[in-house]
C-alpha cells in the first residue's frame, strides 16, 4: 500500500515541472495562465472530501480509491490529447485549468481513502501510527522522485509521452491496490452524504494553518529549481531527517523539532544570498530537504495526537490537504508573480517562513499541548 501510494504521487508529482514548461515554452501559454494551471490543483483536492465518508460506507473502500485513480488516469489520457496539439490554444485556456481541477479532485479523494482508510485498515491497531508515518514519508520522497523522473525523461522524451508515463504509474498503483484483500465492513446506520468525517478535523485549524505556511514556501522553491542537482540533493535531505528522527531527536523537547525544521529551510535561502555557487547547488537544497522532512514527519504526528476516538482517519486527511494546497498556492505565486524573478521569491519565502516560526512558538505549539489528546 506504501508503494502503491508513492508511485500515485509520483505521478502526480511529475507535472508540476513538466506543465510549465510545456505550457509556456512549448505551447505559448503565458506564466499566469501556468500559475492558475499549477495553484487549481490545490482547490481540487478540498472538492470531494466531505462526500469522502459516505462513498467509503455506501461502496466498497478499495472501489472508491480505485475509481478515483482511474479519473486521475482518464485526466492524464485528456490532457496527453491536448499536448499532441489537438486542441487550439484558446480552448487550452479553459480546458487545462479544468483538468487540473479535476486531477486535484481525483488525487484528493484517492489519497483520502488510501491514507484516512485503506492502509488503516491494512495494519495492526498497534502499528497505525507506525503505518501512518511510513506511508506519509513515501509521499514525502515523491515530491524529489517525481520532478527527478521528469529531469531525467525530458531528454528522451516529448511532454505528452512522459504526460502517459504519468498515468502508467496510476495504473500499477491500481494493479498494487488490487492485489490487497480488505474485509467487508458494514455501514452505519445512519450515513450523512455531506460531513467532515475523514475529510478535515476542525480542532486541528491551527496546525492546518501553520503547515500551510511552511509548506507555501515549498511550493515557491519548486517553481524556481529546475536542475537535476536540485532534486538530488533535495532526497539526500529528506533521508537526513529520517535519521535524525531516529538518533537526533529521539529525547529532544517536543517543540524542538519543527523549530530546527523551520530554521534549516531559513538557512537554505540564506545561502542563496551568499553568492556561493556551491553551496547554492548542493547545501541550500540538502539543509531544505532535511528541514521539511522534519516538519512534515513532526507535524504529522501532531495531527494524529489531536485527534480524538475514531478520528485518525480525518486527521490524517487535514494533514494531506495542508501539505497539498500550501504546494499548490506556492507554485501559483512562484509563477503569477514571481516568475524568473529568483531574488523576490526567497525574499518572500524568508518572510513566510519568520512568520510560520512566529506563529509556532508564541502560539500554535502552546495551543496544541493544551489541546492534545494522546
Amino acid at each position: 500500500m506504501a508503494v502503491a501510494n508513492l508511485l500515485l504521487t509520483v505521478s502526480v508529482y511529475i507535472q508540476i515541472p513538466l506543465l510549465p514548461v510545456w505550457m509556456i515554452n512549448n505551447a505559448g501559454f503565458s506564466s499566469t495562465v501556468a500559475a492558475i494551471s499549477l495553484g487549481i490543483f490545490g482547490l481540487g483536492v478540498f472538492s470531494l472530501g466531505c462526500f469522502c465518508s459516505y462513498l467509503v460506507q455506501k461502496y466498497r473502500r478499495n472501489l472508491v480509491c480505485i475509481r478515483a485513480i482511474l479519473v486521475l488516469i482518464v485526466s492524464f489520457g485528456v490532457l496527453y490529447y491536448i499536448q499532441r496539439g489537438h486542441v487550439f490554444q484558446i480552448e487550452g485556456y479553459i480546458l487545462v485549468p479544468a483538468i487540473r481541477f479535476i486531477q486535484g479532485a481525483a488525487f484528493g479523494l484517492a489519497q483520502m481513502v488510501l491514507s484516512s482508510t485503506l492502509i488503516i485498515d491494512t495494519s495492526e491497531s498497534f502499528q497505525r501510527t507506525e503505518a501512518n508515518h511510513s506511508s506519509a514519508w513515501f509521499s514525502r520522497l515523491a515530491l524529489s522522485i517525481g520532478p527527478l523522473l521528469f529531469m531525467f525523461l525530458s531528454p528522451i522524451f516529448n511532454s505528452s509521452t512522459i504526460t502517459l508515463i504519468s498515468a502508467i504509474l496510476c495504473l500499477l498503483s491500481v494493479c498494487l491496490i488490487l492485489s490487497v484483500k480488505f474485509p467487508f465492513r458494514a455501514p452505519a446506520d445512519v450515513i450523512c452524504k455531506v460531513s467532515l468525517d475523514r475529510f478535515f478535523l476542525p480542532q486541528g485549524k491551527w496546525l492546518f494553518i501553520n503547515l500551510t505556511l511552511v509548506t507555501i514556501v515549498v511550493g515557491l522553491f519548486l517553481a524556481s529549481e529546475h536542475t537535476i542537482t536540485f532534486y538530488v540533493m533535495l532526497m539526500a535531505g529528506f533521508i537526513l531527517a529520517m535519521l535524525s528522527q531516529r538518533f537526533v531527536f529521539v529525547n529532544a523537547e517536543l517543540k524542538s523539532e519543527v523549530i530546527t525544521g523551520v530554521l534549516l529551510m531559513l538557512a537554505s535561502c540564506l545561502l542563496i544570498y551568499t553568492g556561493d555557487k556551491n553551496a547554492i547547488i548542493f547545501i541550500s537544497p540538502v539543509l531544505f530537504g532535511c528541514g521539511i522532512g522534519i516538519i512534515g514527519a513532526r507535524f504529522l504526528l501532531f495531527f494524529l495526537k489531536l485527534s480524538r476516538h475514531c478520528q485518525r482517519g480525518t486527521s490524517q486527511s487535514t494533514f494531506f490537504l495542508a501539505w497539498e494546497f500550501g504546494i499548490s498556492l506556492g507554485l501559483f505565486l512562484g509563477y503569477y508573480f514571481f516568475y524568473k524573478d529568483i531574488y523576490n521569491i526567497y525574499l518572500v519565502a524568508i518572510m513566510i517562513l519568520c512568520v510560520a516560526l512566529l506563529m509556532y512558538m508564541t502560539f500554535t505549539h502552546k495551543w496544541y499541548i493544551r489541546n492534545k489528546n494522546r
